[in-house]
């Protein structure tokens, strides 16, 4: 489906092709697969890329997404942090996406949200919506996080939150949803953070173009990782 497509670009780092291909995420996300409340809600986020600076577009995207761990789009962070376990579930993610043909084109990591949506985009709905649902936890705490922000990314999350039906009232919801945010604007507190690097499970930096750019050259249709 076009519309996981739409949702992957939508999430991804702010440029000129996202900006210039709206009115055709737009057009896309009324396909039928979201509530028609859900689209709507999304229209606040789209007319913003459409319309507002790309440069101050770009500090925003990485002031929410690239400065605040609980924001972070990798979702092995929320559950697995640094730890071994993180390893070994990339490995199996990877896996899952090259016996489904799915390649990653950009440096971003497997369990990044627009790359799992890019790859359910191939998938059969009712496959996308199982593992999507594995991850419900999850997104149910992103979608809460970037509410209280007030921020108009969050009716991506929230729209996921809505197509699976995600309950936040489970355990593993409410886990995560008692964390405390972290505050972008505290820079010592975010290195420490921060302070172990990142271990690189996708291809070469120097490989390929980012993914965003990738599912925007590819908005026509096209002919499972659980998330623990």
């Amino acid at each position: 489906m076009k519309t996981f497509k739409a949702l992957s670009a939508l999430l991804s780092y702010p440029s000129s092709d996202l900006q210039q291909a709206v009115p055709a995420i737009r057009a896309v996300l009324g396909e039928g697969l979201l509530p028609q409340s859900a689209v709507a809600a999304l229209e606040p986020l789209l007319l913003s890329l459409e319309n507002k600076d790309i440069y101050d577009l770009q500090e925003r995207y990485v002031l929410l997404f690239d400065r605040s761990r609980t924001l972070s789009l990798n979702l092995f962070e929320h559950v697995h942090g640094e730890s071994r376990d993180r390893g070994g579930a990339m490995v199996d993610l990877l896996e899952t996406y090259r016996a489904g043909g799915f390649d990653l084109a950009g440096t971003e990591l497997p369990d990044h949200l627009p790359v799992l949506l890019e790859f359910l985009s191939t998938r059969p709905v009712a496959e996308a919506r199982e593992i999507l649902a594995d991850a419900g936890h999850i997104l149910i705490a992103l979608a809460e996080r970037l509410a209280r922000r007030e921020t108009a990314y969050a009716a991506a999350l929230e729209a996921l939150v809505a197509f699976i039906s995600a309950d936040p009232r489970t355990e593993e919801a409410q886990v995560l949803l008692s964390q405390p945010d972290d505050n972008p604007e505290d820079l010592a507190a975010l290195d420490a953070v921060w302070e172990e690097a990142q271990v690189t499970f996708g291809p070469d930096p120097n490989a390929g173009c980012p993914v965003s750019r990738d599912i925007l050259a590819r908005m026509d249709p096209q002919p499972a990782p659980r998330i623990q």
